[in-house]
C-alpha cells in the first residue's frame, strides 16, 4: 500500500468513528521514525480506544498491520504504529498538555544555529 493511501484509510476510519480536531503533520526531513504524525481527540477514553483499535483493525485489514499499539488499556492516548503514519489518538485534556502540533510544526533549525537561536539578517 502507498503512503498517501495509508494516510486515507487512517483519515477515513477517523472520520467514521468520528474522531475530533483531526490534525495531519507532514514530519519528513524532521525525523526518521515515520513520514506523518495524524493526532486526533477522541470525546471519552472508550472513545479513544474505539478509534485506535479501529484504525488497527482496518490497517491490518487492507494487509499493512501495525508494528504497534499503545495506551489501548488506559485510553487517555493511544499510539498506533503504521510505520509511515503514527496515530495519536488522545483526550483532549492530554492533547493540550502535550501539545504534540506545536512539538512537530516547529520549524528545524538552520544548519550551524542552535533551536531557538535568534537569526538576524544584516
Amino acid at each position: 500500500m502507498q503512503l498517501e493511501q495509508l494516510r486515507e484509510l487512517v483519515l477515513e476510519a477517523l472520520d467514521t468513528m468520528k474522531a475530533r480536531d483531526v490534525q495531519v503533520i507532514d514530519v519528513r526531513g524532521k525525523t526518521v521514525v515515520t513520514d506523518y504524525m495524524i493526532i486526533a481527540s477522541g470525546t471519552s477514553d472508550r472513545h479513544v480506544k474505539a478509534i485506535a483499535e479501529t484504525i488497527a483493525f482496518r490497517a491490518k485489514d487492507a494487509g499493512e498491520p501495525p508494528l504497534g499499539t499503545e495506551g489501548l488499556a488506559e485510553g487517555e492516548w493511544a499510539l498506533v504504529d503504521l510505520n509511515g503514519v503514527v496515530v495519536h489518538v488522545m483526550l483532549p485534556k492530554v492533547r493540550d498538555f502535550y501539545n504534540l502540533e506545536r512539538l512537530w510544526s516547529a520549524p528545524a533549525s538552520l544548519p550551524g544555529t542552535r533551536a531557538g537561536a535568534l537569526v538576524s539578517a544584516c
